[in-house]
């Protein structure tokens, strides 16, 4: 992984946990629905960011060697392409 990219997945990784914490502790104190939900959304852009990052590196790496590999390792690199394309698009 790309150093500086690594640092700053690792850094959202810790948000998002610490955001998971606090919606366990909203659902324990019985807190207000709607907070609950905005931390949970929160939670989901928190996500979002992550998969960006974890993007950028691979397209920054891999994608990239396959791609400059050509034939069947160009190829490979569009398919997770296209799967992770369909992935961030069928979730709910």
């Amino acid at each position: 992984m790309i150093e500086d990219i690594k640092k700053r997945a690792l850094h959202r990784t810790k948000i998002i946990e610490g955001q998971l914490r606090g919606i366990e502790k909203m659902i324990e104190n019985d807190d207000y629905c709607v907070d609950i939900i905005t931390l949970s959304l929160a939670v989901q852009k928190s996500l979002a960011s992550l998969n960006k990052l974890l993007v950028e590196n691979h397209l920054r790496t891999h994608v990239t060697e396959m791609y400059e590999a050509g034939g069947e390792q160009r190829e490979a690199a569009v398919a997770e392409l296209v799967r992770v394309f369909e992935l961030s698009n069928n979730r709910s």
